[in-house]
């Protein structure tokens, strides 16, 4: 699996985000914290992350 986490000091403050967007591990994390599963996450707030993103999340 490729990494598919960034950090970039220009992108969010220099937060770890997922490549190529704006979406912060952090709160991906958070998600799947609350009880959402990666399904959950994808279709009702970020249809542009695949599952593969969110497993590289929680490493």
């Amino acid at each position: 699996m490729d990494n598919r986490i960034e950090v970039n000091p220009d992108i969010c403050h220099g937060q770890p985000c997922i490549k190529g967007t704006r979406i912060m591990v952090y709160i991906i994390i958070e998600l799947l914290e609350a009880g959402l599963t990666p399904d959950d996450i994808i279709k009702d707030y970020y249809p542009q992350i695949t599952k593969d993103d969110i497993k590289q999340c929680l490493h």
